[in-house]
């Protein structure tokens, strides 16, 4: 008889007792973004009006997901609040890479079970004044062969981006984040929101692409304990309907011109741009075996602009966005 997986498991696990404080962080992670990813549908359900289209779909070696995705709404283009559960085995190359990171990481080892999990959110209104949001939280860890924990860490951030910048909505957004980091350490919001406007940049274009909030990753136990870690996490989690919900419900119903839609959709071929040629979650998603292509991809706008040569008019608002871009800015 085989020895059953991880997966397997886990499955065992869920059935027989649940979920409690007590069980394993893989199994906690899970079950608080599923927590939050129905808040946050209901929440961006009752500013739109209409309903999001739920998609729910499991994977041949363990876990599964849950897409909801919102398309052409009364307020947002396009919405998606994604969970993805994620189990596989890391062969050894993966294993040596991830050593320079984490130590913990046996060596000598062909190979590691792993188990991955995140929630993410990308919002992009109609209304160009409205803008674009994004986060993602995620738990990452690796297993012995008897199921015991071997690795683990969490990553994730948020940022704001928009296509017409209103500097109260800025601070906005930056200082209620700042407030759940602050909660944990005074030196996070510093330390990651420098971290995410170096991230969150195109390089290939010399400007972010949005006005950052927080980025971080591979925080383990050479950062905090993994409880302290965890609630840390959920705070971020709890900030994100407080963050953006003012900014949005303030935006939404102000009058645009075509020519400031057509600016939008320049900025969001942008937008598009980083997450194609940058973004490491993009690259981890397809490059996974058995990825979900349409899932991965739900970050992208419906619509989306490249125009040849495009330069905003002297003095203009839309320069004003792009000097800022190019040239992030304290906040709070």
């Amino acid at each position: 008889m085989e020895e059953p997986s991880l997966a397997e498991r886990d499955v065992l696990t869920k059935r027989e007792s649940g979920v409690t404080d007590a069980s394993p962080m893989r199994l906690r992670m899970e079950a608080l973004i599923k927590e939050k990813q129905k808040e946050i549908v209901q929440a961006i359900e009752q500013v739109d009006g209409k309903n999001f289209l739920v998609d729910t779909w499991d994977r041949a070696s363990g876990g599964g997901g849950i897409s909801c995705v919102l398309q052409e709404g009364n307020v947002f283009e396009k919405a998606g609040v994604n969970i993805s559960v994620v189990y596989g085995k890391l062969p050894r190359a993966a294993i040596l890479r991830m050593r320079s990171d984490h130590k913990a990481l046996d060596p000598d080892v062909e190979s590691l079970d792993y188990f991955a999990a995140g929630l993410s959110v990308v919002m992009h209104p109609k209304n160009p004044m409205a803008p674009t949001v994004h986060f993602n939280y995620r738990y990452f860890e690796t297993a012995n062969p008897d199921g015991s924990q071997n690795a683990w860490w969490f990553g994730g951030g948020c940022d704001l981006t928009p296509c017409y910048l209103f500097d109260e909505d800025a601070i906005h957004f930056h200082k209620t984040i700042k407030e759940a980091c602050d909660k944990h350490d005074k030196a996070y919001y510093p330390r990651f929101k420098a971290w995410c406007d170096k991230y969150f940049h195109n390089k290939h274009r010399g400007e972010a692409r949005g006005i950052g909030g927080i980025f971080f990753d591979d925080l383990d136990e050479t950062e905090k304990d993994q409880e302290q870690l965890f609630s840390f996490v959920q705070d971020c989690l709890n900030a994100f309907l407080p963050q953006y919900l003012p900014i949005v419900n303030r935006r939404k119903d102000m009058p645009y011109t075509e020519k400031e839609k057509q600016w939008q959709q320049i900025r969001r071929g942008r937008y598009v741009e980083f997450n194609l040629v940058h973004d490491r979650g993009t690259s981890f998603g397809l490059l996974t075996p058995g990825a979900r292509v349409e899932s991965i991809l739900m970050s992208l706008p419906l619509e989306a602009r490249w125009q040849y040569m495009h330069e905003p008019e002297k003095g203009s608002k839309e320069e004003r966005c792009l000097n800022v871009l190019k040239n992030p800015q304290e906040w709070v």
